[in-house]
């Protein structure tokens, strides 16, 4: 186990606001980019390239299906693909590619009518698909929000370099647990309680 060179700040969380222009661009942003407000800055991403459409697919599959369905496996889990997060004052609005839940901290993952398309419980578990376009963002002040938020636990998934790096959250550090690539079958947390098959990902 290894401390992650990319650690979260010690400083007090921010009361700033997102300026209003930046939320304007925000809820103008055309529905084939990915909107999202790291910081008080606007970033708006075209949709993500088949190897990570591909990827990211298939990961809510293998761990959806036992840790949220409890089809052979334990259950006790909200998976979601895509969810638009809103964390912190400012808010920051991340859409991480995966994220999961506790199902004793969502007890009521669909809401009523009224419930509001965001999500602003910030999860236990988030999965970054990384890509040219976005890995400096999903290392960079992503990671760093995660941390702010309390998120337990951060995969990375390259699907063009074909690895898995899983870290933890210690404090306000993130550890770097393992590194996994290729065609291994592992054991990862917080899922340790299925063995996935990575070449699952890439094939």
């Amino acid at each position: 186990m290894r401390k992650s060179p990319l650690m979260a700040p010690s400083e007090p969380p921010s009361t700033e606001r997102n300026a209003p222009s930046v939320e304007a661009a925000f809820q103008a942003a055309p529905p084939e980019m990915v909107a999202e407000i790291l910081d008080g800055e606007l970033h708006l991403s075209p949709r993500p390239a088949r190897p990570h459409t591909h990827a990211a697919s298939r990961l809510g599959i293998l761990i959806g299906a036992p840790f949220w369905l409890g089809q052979g496996g334990p259950g006790g889990w909200v998976i979601l693909y895509e969810p638009e997060l809103h964390l912190g004052p400012r808010p920051d609005k991340l859409v991480p590619d995966l994220a999961g839940w506790r199902r004793e901290r969502m007890p009521d993952a669909l809401g009523g009518e009224e419930a509001p398309a965001h999500y602003d419980l910030a999860p236990d578990w988030a999965c970054e698909v990384l890509s040219e376009r976005t890995r400096l963002r999903d290392k960079g002040p992503k990671m760093r929000i995660y941390a702010r938020e309390g998120v337990r636990h951060l995969w990375h998934v390259d699907p063009l370099a074909r690895t898995l790096d899983i870290f933890r959250l210690q404090g306000s550090d993130w550890l770097l647990v393992h590194s996994f690539a290729g065609e291994e079958r592992v054991r990862a947390e917080p899922f340790e309680a299925i063995e996935l098959e990575l070449a699952l990902l890439w094939s």
